[in-house]
C-alpha cells in the first residue's frame, strides 16, 4: 500500500515525493475550491434578486405643508389632506374605475369616518385607540361591515 499523509501509518515515499504529491493534490483542489466560492456567490445573488423581485413597488408621492397625493404602480391614486382635527381623503382605484372620497373626524382617541364612491357606495365607521391596540368598525350600504382589533406588536 501506498501512504502519503499524516496518521500513524508508515509512509512508503521518499519525504521529497511525498511533499510533491501533496502540494499537487493542494494545488489540484485551489480551483475548485475558487469555483466552489464562485458558485455559492452567484447562487447568493440569485437569491438575492429573486428576493428583491418579490418587494412591492411602493407608491411615488408628492407633499406640500398638509397635502400628500400619491400614485402606486397599478395606477391608484389617492390623496391626503389635513386641516386641524379633520382629514380629507380622495382616490381613484383603477381595478374598479371608481373615485372615492372619505372624511375622518378626530375627537381625541376616536375617529369617526364617513365616505363616498363614484358607483354610490357609501361608507361608515370608526377607529378607537385604547393603549397599543386600536378598535376599527366599519359598515357600508353593500351590506358589509366588519370589527378588528389591531396592535402594534401583533398587527391585526
Amino acid at each position: 500500500m501506498l501512504y502519503c499523509n499524516n496518521t500513524d501509518k508508515p509512509s512508503l515515499l521518499p519525504g521529497r515525493a511525498k511533499d510533491r504529491i501533496l502540494n499537487a493534490a493542494s494545488d489540484a483542489i485551489k480551483p475548485m475550491h475558487n469555483a466552489l466560492k464562485t458558485a455559492l456567490f452567484m447562487l447568493s445573488l440569485l437569491v438575492a434578486a429573486d428576493a428583491m423581485a418579490q418587494v412591492p413597488s411602493l407608491a411615488r408621492c408628492t407633499r406640500s405643508a398638509n397635502l400628500l397625493a400619491c400614485v402606486d404602480a397599478d395606477g391608484n391614486t389617492y390623496s391626503v389632506n389635513t386641516a386641524g382635527n379633520t382629514i380629507y381623503l380622495r382616490g381613484f382605484e383603477m381595478v374598479g374605475k371608481r373615485h372615492w372620497v372619505q372624511t375622518n373626524s378626530r375627537y381625541g382617541q376616536l375617529v369617526f369616518f364617513t365616505g363616498i364612491a363614484s358607483d354610490g357606495e357609501t361608507w361608515v365607521g370608526y377607529n378607537q385607540r385604547v393603549g397599543w391596540t386600536t378598535i376599527n368598525r366599519v359598515s357600508s350600504s353593500g351590506g358589509s361591515s366588519a370589527k378588528f382589533t389591531c396592535n402594534r406588536i401583533t398587527g391585526c
